[in-house]
């Protein structure tokens, strides 16, 4: 039987692959990002540290919208406060850093205890009834989005003239964030509750109104 931090491992070697398989298609701890990727001379857009979070559940995306008065907003609010009390804070481990296709430089964790990510979503599906069927990330994952490249390097030494080099110099970009990075532990103590106005209000510090819910890990 594969464990669910198997799972998470294997889900983040194909996300590792990405560039590999498709080369960097975008266009021509966030101090340490900036300064590793100015370093690099590519320009960076760099998320909001303070708002750094892991995407859980879509009560609504934009696939699937799911309309909702205030009324049902709020019963969905108390329905995942609800769920917090049942959920054990996260201690994680960063596993590695992951540089996708499109340029999206993802951090992906590992559970060392608490209530594993595949659990929080289960009992979030079963709060909130209304939700999309098809969610946005697999159930497993644990990830990060830390900043987005939006573009090549400018240094004029660099003659990265094929996908290939390209390739090359991207991998030696992850490798040093890893070596910066890999090990790093936090803990993840709130769930949030969060309604955008904006879209990607929550990556991009837009309108939004945030509810925190405190993990409460009834054990009873």
């Amino acid at each position: 039987m594969v464990s669910n931090k198997e799972q998470r491992s294997a889900l983040y070697d194909r996300m590792a692959r990405d560039l590999d398989q498709h080369g960097p298609l975008f266009s021509n701890m966030a101090t340490l990002l900036r300064r590793l990727l100015n370093l690099y001379s590519i320009r960076t857009l760099i998320k909001n540290s303070s708002l750094y979070h892991f995407s859980m559940f879509h009560a609504s995306h934009h696939i699937s919208p799911v309309p909702a008065t205030q009324d049902e907003i709020e019963a969905e609010a108390a329905a995942v406060r609800a769920v917090t009390q049942e959920l054990c804070p996260l201690k994680i481990v960063l596993d590695r850093v992951v540089l996708t296709s499109t340029g999206v430089l993802l951090g992906c964790w590992q559970v060392i205890s608490g209530s594993d990510p595949i659990t929080i979503r289960a009992k979030l599906r079963t709060a909130l009834p209304r939700a999309p069927e098809k969610q946005l990330y697999d159930a497993a994952i644990l990830h990060t989005s830390f900043a987005r490249l939006l573009g090549h390097p400018k240094a004029s030494s660099m003659m990265l003239s094929n996908t290939g080099d390209q390739v090359h110099f991207f991998h030696g970009l992850v490798d040093r964030l890893n070596n910066e990075l890999r090990g790093f532990e936090a803990v993840v103590s709130e769930l949030w509750y969060v309604e955008e106005f904006d879209v990607l209000a929550l990556a991009l510090n837009g309108r939004m109104k945030m509810r925190r819910f405190q993990l409460g890990c009834s054990r009873n």
